[in-house]
């Protein structure tokens, strides 16, 4: 097997579209498993839709090295070729002085030849200084190779290229030309998710532009040769083994308005025993099973349609009246509050509207709020539903949940804002709700300690 890491020497270098376009490409030879560094939706909803095996995030700051190998090692059985999008630019991370959520490290951790994207919009000689200084600030991480993007000339690509790899001895595999259509569609929170947008003709047909792009400005064959060779990966780690058979119905949202899940955690709620069962809110009634979970995702785009489903509204509250265990992430917090107000200009909109929601919590959820986005330290107390547990996640959302005083939060945070002044994951009956985003490998035994609740009911 082979295996590559894709960084950029800053946000905004255009990796995620090369990216994309490369391991578009590559897959129509190969099976090609993709990763994503840090925690983060958006790129691998594109990553698994171009290559059809799940893309998997790997973050060195919920993370440990063990978990990140185990997720990587169960991700590569049976794939060709492992490509890793890094995050931001290489070396940036949770700390000014450490590695830690950096690229950099998963690089290290996984002993991973990088491709560098180097932003060359108004440089060319200076480019090399960039790559130079790279490469001498941590030499432990291995650039191999240098895909330039930006380039408005041959002229342009020739000085650029010539300087960097006189000065450093790097190869220059690529040159992307500075294209509208590298553009990919954005939103409040980024991009827009691959479920959602491949439902469109345009955002598809921009998809295809970006391959052909690529195909037309890299060389393949100088990538794959970059590219470390690995051994094949056979057994999956002891982490995502099966410890029992299948003797509890999970119920999981996704579609167009949830569907922020690591995927991940499909294996680590199978390997409980867990059988998962998909269903969408906006579409579908509530399937029968032990417990719920419901990711985040953009319920504010879908707000209407949400509304719509009544039978789904009043058949999530009855459940959880009942007191079946509920886990919600992010947007599945605001489909649990009693409503969903846009705020006046939201999306264009001429006034205030409000949506009814699922009304599991008292109080609304009021958009657009300040944008919050960050990782998050924190403890789970004993009325969890997720048990007693200290954790790592990320909280990203441009909202506020307002909820009654009395409201019973399960986490105290050390780090992060949450849904009011450091708590987080709020309580009703055994329903419980939060700003915060768990890893399932890195949470695996809070995903345990919900599967048992489910297995025992009221």
């Amino acid at each position: 097997m082979k295996s590559l890491l894709i960084s950029g020497d800053r946000s905004g270098s255009g990796k995620t579209s090369i990216t994309l376009g490369i391991s578009a490409y590559l897959s129509r030879q190969y099976e090609v498993q993709p990763f994503k560094v840090a925690m983060d939706y958006i790129d691998p909803s594109y990553l698994t839709g171009v290559t059809g095996r799940m893309c998997r995030n790997l973050d060195s700051y919920v993370m440990s090295p063990e978990q990140i190998r185990a997720s990587y090692d169960n991700a590569c059985i049976g794939s060709d070729i492992a490509i890793i999008e890094g995050v931001r630019g290489l070396y940036e991370g949770s700390d000014a002085i450490l590695d830690t959520g950096s690229t950099a490290s998963v690089a290290k951790m996984l002993d991973q030849n990088v491709i560098l994207v180097v932003n060359a919009q108004s440089i060319t000689r200076s480019a090399a200084a960039i790559v130079k200084g790279f490469c001498s600030f941590d030499p432990a991480v291995k650039i191999k190779g240098i895909i330039l993007n930006q380039v408005i000339s041959e002229k342009h690509k020739y000085k650029a290229k010539t300087a960097i790899e006189h000065e450093t001895g790097i190869p220059v595999i690529g040159a992307i030309p500075r294209r509208e259509e590298m553009k990919l569609t954005m939103r409040h929170l980024g991009l827009v998710p691959f479920l959602e947008g491949k439902t469109g003709g345009e955002f598809m047909s921009r998809l295809d532009n970006v391959v052909n792009i690529i195909e037309n400005n890299v060389d393949m064959d100088a990538l794959l040769d970059i590219a470390g060779e690995k051994p094949d990966v056979t057994e999956k780690p002891a982490i995502f083994a099966k410890s029992s058979a299948c003797d509890v119905k999970l119920g999981v949202a996704v579609d167009e308005a949830f569907n922020f899940y690591y995927n991940d955690i499909y294996e680590i709620l199978s390997s409980f025993g867990a059988e998962v069962v998909t269903f969408s809110p906006i579409h579908d009634r509530l399937p029968d099973c032990d417990g719920y979970i419901f990711g985040g995702g953009y319920p504010e785009m879908f707000a209407e349609q949400l509304e719509s489903n009544d039978s789904m509204r009043e058949a999530v509250l009855e459940e959880s009246l009942n007191g079946k265990p509920v886990y919600a992430e992010c947007g599945g917090l605001i489909y649990l509050t009693e409503k969903l107000t846009l705020k006046k200009d939201w999306n264009n909109q001429p006034a205030d509207m409000s949506y009814s929601m699922a009304g599991v919590f008292e109080g609304e959820t009021r958009m657009p709020a300040k944008r919050v986005i960050g990782y998050v330290d924190g403890v789970s107390n004993s009325k969890s539903p997720l048990g007693i547990s200290e954790f790592k996640g990320h909280e990203f959302h441009h909202s506020d949940v307002i909820l009654p005083k009395d409201t019973h939060f399960c986490y105290s945070l050390s780090r992060g804002l949450g849904i009011r002044d450091g708590y987080d994951g709020a309580l009703k009956n055994r329903t419980l709700a939060g700003y915060t985003h768990l890893h399932p490998v890195a949470s695996r035994e809070m995903f345990k300690n919900f599967v048992d609740e489910c297995r025992n009911p009221v």
